[in-house]
């Protein structure tokens, strides 16, 4: 009896640990962000650093591109700030380097309004940001997380349809493969438990 409270007992933890997660950190550089009121489009981004990938730490280096397109502006304007609807396009790709996987690392979307913030500094001249939850795939997971990224400074003019990015940062949560693969070798050793208890029973 009390090897199948035991039984229950893990088959009731196991679950809940293939819950656990870790997230990744991607940082970006550069690159031209563009666009009107159809959406914006950052491209030439380069990947400079990554943090996390398949539990490893940081790494640095000219590592890939971050591209990403927005949805249609639906409040607000592209001088003074808005909001852009959800959809448009997010992909990080490596290139082999330093122990980057060579090809697409995340490929996913906006799934909520994407927000262009402008803020207006003390000497007058003005930042834009670009910040919005992206979901999609991350090496097979499906996840989501969030992503930030600042133009280089407009001066005292405002946004013209094209500025610089200074940098870049998007954090994307995902589940540990290790946390489950624990579970599903804990679930293959219970049934192999209840299987010797029926033929023993």
């Amino acid at each position: 009896m009390r090897r199948i409270v035991l039984l229950a007992v893990l088959a009731l933890a196991l679950p809940m640990a293939a819950f656990a997660s870790s997230s990744v950190d991607f940082s970006n550089s550069g690159g031209t962000l563009a666009g009107t009121n159809a959406g914006l489009t950052l491209t030439g981004s380069t990947l400079i650093a990554v943090n996390g990938l398949n539990g490893g730490g940081l790494i640095t280096g000219n590592l890939g591109t971050v591209t990403l397109s927005t949805g249609a502006l639906a409040s607000g304007d592209l001088q003074n700030g808005g909001t852009f609807a959800a959809g448009g396009s997010f992909t990080i790709t490596g290139n082999g380097s330093n122990g980057i996987p060579n090809g697409v690392i995340f490929n996913g979307a906006f799934s909520g309004p994407t927000a262009w913030t402008l803020v207006t500094l003390p000497d007058g001249t003005h930042n834009y940001t670009l910040s919005g939850v992206v979901s999609g795939s991350l090496e097979g997971f499906n996840t989501s997380g969030v992503t930030v990224q600042l133009t280089i400074n407009t001066g005292k003019g405002f946004f013209n349809g094209s500025t610089q990015i200074a940098s870049g940062d998007t954090n994307i949560v995902v589940p540990e493969p290790g946390t489950l693969g624990l579970l599903g070798t804990g679930l293959v050793g219970i049934a192999g438990l209840v299987r010797r208890k029926l033929k023993i029973g």
